[in-house]
């Protein structure tokens, strides 16, 4: 039950750190703010799961409730499919290509630290 609620506490967080930041840009700005956040927590990830500190609780607590909060897949998706829908097709294709090839790198280096740290 305390890492359940450790989870929620850091989801909330993550959540309102995701909303101020997503809160700094434009329209124009949003796809980008959202891959940021998005690489940013993919490699966060990587480097928490990697490193193996802290207690599990403290783990999940940070990665399925901060990072969990923080980062978006239905943004992501949802962003991707009204980029398109408003004849965008460069942009959109930008977008999910930077986002998943970015994602991907960012992973493997805070996975490729997080080891190198321990």
């Amino acid at each position: 039950m305390a890492t359940a609620l450790l989870v929620a506490a850091a989801g909330a967080l993550g959540v309102l750190a995701r909303y101020g930041l997503s809160s700094l840009g434009t329209d124009d700005a949003a796809l980008w703010i959202t891959m940021a956040i998005n690489v940013a927590g993919s490699f966060m990830l990587g480097l928490l799961l990697a490193g193996e500190w802290g207690s599990n609780a403290s783990r999940t607590a940070t990665g399925a409730g901060f990072l969990g909060g923080f980062t978006t897949y239905s943004t992501f998706s949802v962003q991707a499919v009204m980029t398109v829908d408003g004849g965008r097709w460069g942009v959109a294709g930008a977008y999910v290509g930077g986002s998943v090839v970015l994602g991907l790198a960012a992973a493997l280096a805070g996975i490729t630290l997080g080891r190198a740290l321990r």
